[in-house]
């Protein structure tokens, strides 16, 4: 009886011994099971205006590629997980191939959360925990501690630097002055207190402590700092310098058709002083941080030749094209999403997706990030379009070198 008894229970414990072993076999976590790239950050790697693939002034259905559903990220994508983080289908993180993502992303985050005027929760990259809202380190933490996470890209620093509300500044100015008396923005109080030396220092700062909020977080779902790379991002230009768009500077057509109401002084100011100032304190923050599994894709002129207003693009019926899905649109039209205002209430447009990366310029982001990605040998470099077209995945043609 004893010798039986024995026997089974020998039995049992060698079945939960072989059940025990396949569970951790097939367990996800830090090294173990599908690889995963996570995107953190704000509204340009969250996929924000990832809706629309162009821009036109006719109906909003010729545009229209990702559908009512574009921002619905819940678990049965019928909303959003946190209101007004516009995580679009369309956003860089799903790289496809084998590779699972996550976007944490939100837009018009900071580096530290908020919650905005209109009392929109806004996550940043910190560990903020109370109410069920959690900062993005904290999520990535607990997301990384039972998935794969190979690639963690981040984008972040532009929304410290008001974003917003210099783009707000300058189109009031531009609509209220006239073209002989130009009441330019790039000098106004409210946009240069966000460039001076002090302000730089402390996003810059602001940036390096995010920075090292990733790396906090991964460790503690552990992750040795060998195991993964964080890749940092910058900002592409949106708009051409001066001399690039194609509606004059005087009257109202520049924002009345094209949605780009800027003078072209303060066009070449940001992408002369501003772009270059917010991705060099973006950059450097990263430095800062001191750790040995960061690296760098540079946008800056990724979008170049189809930016909003640009000479070389125009608006689908500009450029005789019945909706997004014509052939060569890709070519044709714009990455940048329009600036809107509030004549856009009650549609289907969002004032927030202004001068934001579209379908277009999602995809082509997402290319990128799929090489920086590089098999799982996680790389860095410079973000450019290399040749007309789309590739097999649908996405504009991009080489990062």
């Amino acid at each position: 009886m004893s010798t039986v008894i024995t026997r089974a229970c020998a039995g049992v414990l060698l079945l939960l011994a072989l059940a025990l072993g396949a569970s951790a076999a097939h367990a996800d976590g830090p090294g173990v099971g599908t690889p995963w790239v996570a995107t953190l950050g704000d509204s340009y790697i969250s996929g924000e205006a990832g809706r629309w693939a162009g821009n036109t002034n006719t109906s909003a259905s010729n545009i229209d590629a990702g559908g009512a559903r574009a921002y619905f990220d819940n678990a049965t994508r019928t909303g959003e997980a946190i209101v007004r983080c516009h995580r679009s289908t369309a956003a860089e993180a799903h790289i496809g191939g084998g590779v699972n993502s996550v976007n944490l992303a939100c837009s018009g985050a900071r580096t530290a959360t908020f919650t905005d005027s209109d009392g929109n929760f806004k996550p940043g990259l910190d560990f903020y925990n109370s109410g069920g809202n959690e900062g993005q380190a904290l999520r990535l933490q607990r997301f990384a501690a039972v998935n794969n996470v190979k690639l963690v890209a981040v984008s972040i620093g532009g929304n410290d630097f008001n974003f917003a509300s210099i783009i707000q500044t300058c189109l009031t100015d531009w609509l209220l002055s006239p073209s002989w008396w130009p009441d330019y923005c790039n000098d106004d109080s409210s946009v240069t207190s966000n460039f001076t030396a002090r302000n730089v220092t402390a996003v810059t700062t602001a940036i390096t402590n995010a920075i090292l909020n990733v790396r906090s977080a991964m460790r503690s779902a552990g992750y040795a700092d060998n195991a993964y790379t964080i890749l940092v991002q910058d900002y592409e230009s949106p708009i051409p310098d001066g001399s690039g768009f194609r509606y004059s500077e005087s009257g109202y057509t520049r924002q009345n058709t094209g949605g780009c109401g800027f003078w072209n002084a303060d066009a070449n100011w940001a992408n002369g002083t501003a772009l270059p100032t917010i991705s060099n304190a973006v950059h450097t923050g990263a430095n800062n941080a001191g750790l040995t599994n960061v690296a760098h894709m540079y946008l800056g002129s990724a979008f170049n030749g189809r930016r909003l207003c640009e000479n070389t693009v125009g608006l689908l019926e500009e450029r005789g094209l019945a909706n997004w899905r014509a052939a060569g649109a890709v070519d044709r039209t714009e990455w940048v999403n329009m600036i809107r205002t509030v004549s856009t209430i009650g549609s289907d447009f969002y004032i927030q997706e202004s001068l934001h990366p579209n379908w277009w310029g999602e995809l082509a982001l997402r290319n990128c990030l799929r090489q920086a990605y590089n098999g799982g040998a996680p790389r860095g470099g410079t973000c450019t379009r290399s040749a007309t077209g789309l590739n097999g995945s649908g996405e504009p043609v991009m080489t990062l070198r």
